[in-house]
């Protein structure tokens, strides 16, 4: 395991990748443990607030991207070991926004809702992108031997075009775990580009449905069919880890807490010249209210 580390990531090159990739994740996980407490009413570090303003962790994490980023552009050439620190910042401030994407895509707190799981999904897409390219593989290239010989550049060129033409298909498609790992590995861009769409996805409204040109029911019904028999299970799968590692998004959020205020019950002064019963000295007759 030393021999890989040192050969593959050290040797490589990657060693602020790696710190990145370290920070990514334990940021998430301390993020997701920490709201799971709060979400418990577990005294933990709790909601950080401002007067009655509550304050989002996302802003932490732009205000930590910044800093990492900023700094890595400063440190890159100083020494690897501060670009390292560089990096893990700019990994933790990444988990902090990524972890409430949902909340900046809908642009309203949907983290306990089933809206929220975006957050996760990009999470987990963040994290597998970083894995792939610590293990070496390279986006849309192609890993052949370029430059071999005079044609091997425009060959890279158009293969790098190819995989490009073929990982938007796939995305429009609406497959899009196939789409981005697919630009790790291409082969299942080409898969996931030959295949049927999913019934929701862009291709399947612009080339399958009644509003299409040139309708194909027989596709869309096909389309359909796959998803109920196919895909609905994969999706529960993926569910399923997703509120084992973020929590369940269909509970309700809890409620912060009702103080009661006891009201001080403040008995009316006597007027001078009554006594406690409120009846005059003098005339013995009760005081005019």
């Amino acid at each position: 395991m030393t021999d890989w580390f040192r050969e593959r990531v050290v040797e490589a090159h990657r060693l602020p990748l790696f710190w990145f990739f370290v920070a990514l994740i334990t940021a998430f996980v301390f993020t997701r443990v920490n709201v799971r407490l709060i979400r418990a009413r577990v005294r933990w570090l709790g909601n950080i607030s401002v007067g009655e303003m509550h304050i989002h962790h996302v802003v932490f994490g732009v205000v930590l991207t910044l800093l990492g980023g900023v700094a890595g552009l400063v440190l890159s050439g100083v020494s690897t070991g501060w670009y390292s620190f560089s990096s893990a910042v700019f990994g933790a401030g990444a988990a902090l926004v990524l972890d409430e994407f949902a909340l900046i895509l809908h642009l309203r707190d949907v983290y306990w809702q089933e809206k929220g799981r975006a957050s996760v999904d990009a999470v987990f897409v963040a994290i597998a992108a970083t894995g792939l390219l610590l293990l070496g593989l390279r986006p849309l290239a192609w890993n052949g031997t370029d430059g071999a010989d005079g044609g091997g550049g425009w060959t890279a060129a158009a293969f790098l075009v190819v995989n490009l033409v073929f990982a938007v298909a796939t995305l429009l498609k609406g497959k899009i775990w196939s789409g981005l790992l697919g630009l790790f590995v291409p082969p299942l861009l080409y898969v996931g580009a030959v295949r049927v769409a999913r019934p929701g996805s862009p291709w399947a409204r612009w080339f399958y449905s009644e509003r299409a040109r040139r309708p194909r029911p027989r596709l869309m019904a096909k389309a359909v069919h796959r998803e109920e028999r196919w895909r609905r299970p994969v999706i529960r799968a993926k569910i399923a880890v997703q509120e084992f590692v973020s929590g369940r998004h269909d509970l309700p959020a809890p409620e912060p807490p009702v103080r009661h205020h006891r009201r001080r019950v403040v008995s009316p002064r006597p007027r001078p010249g009554a006594d406690h019963s409120g009846r005059h000295w003098r005339s013995g007759r009760p005081r005019a209210r």
